[in-house]
């Protein structure tokens, strides 16, 4: 019979390593505020967090978990909730090693939100102030998608499975390549 893997925990006393990475978890869970982290999480870098906060709550539901403002009144670190996910942001700061989207011309990233009524939360962010750079609209590889630029710089997609036939998909795809054969894209 195969011997029990055992560890120390706090204790000292013996536990499986199975209930030492349980007990890890929940640790790391309740130090901090009980949300999880994903195994990515986005940090923005923005040029004014209080109103990129304000923005992501009015168009995208976000609910705010932490803000640590600086002695100069802008934003050190924030957290805040978007659905189930953690987005960090803070604003930018002199001798820093990031830049928010207008100061470097764009920004190599974009966030994405998969969300049951993307219909709504898309009106949603159109009508907080989000500009439309690819419409919604069902794709070929069948997810209703589209492209939005927050005030503040940064790239979203929304997107959510859209109700297509294989053949719709497949026509879609065709239009597709061939726009892009013709040196454009979609």
């Amino acid at each position: 019979m195969p011997k029990k893997r055992t560890t120390r925990g706090k204790t000292g006393k013996a536990t499986s390593k199975k209930t030492a990475r349980k007990t890890a978890r929940r640790t790391s869970s309740a130090a901090r505020g009980g949300v999880p982290f994903r195994t990515v999480t986005p940090y923005l870098a923005v040029s004014d967090a209080a109103a990129a906060i304000d923005w992501y709550k009015r168009a995208f539901g976000a609910k705010e978990l932490t803000r640590m403002p600086g002695p100069d009144g802008k934003i050190m670190h924030a957290e805040v909730m978007i659905g189930d996910s953690r987005v960090m942001l803070s604003d930018v700061f002199r001798g820093g090693d990031t830049g928010a989207p207008q100061t470097l011309g764009g920004t190599t990233s974009s966030m994405h939100i998969y969300h049951r009524d993307v219909d709504k939360l898309w009106r949603q962010a159109v009508a907080a102030g989000a500009h439309v750079t690819m419409p919604l609209e069902d794709q070929f590889w069948g997810d209703r998608y589209g492209k939005l630029k927050d005030p503040f710089g940064h790239n979203w997609g929304l997107s959510f499975k859209a109700k297509m036939t294989k053949e719709e998909m497949e026509r879609k795809r065709q239009q597709v390549m061939a726009a892009m054969a013709g040196g454009t894209h979609s």
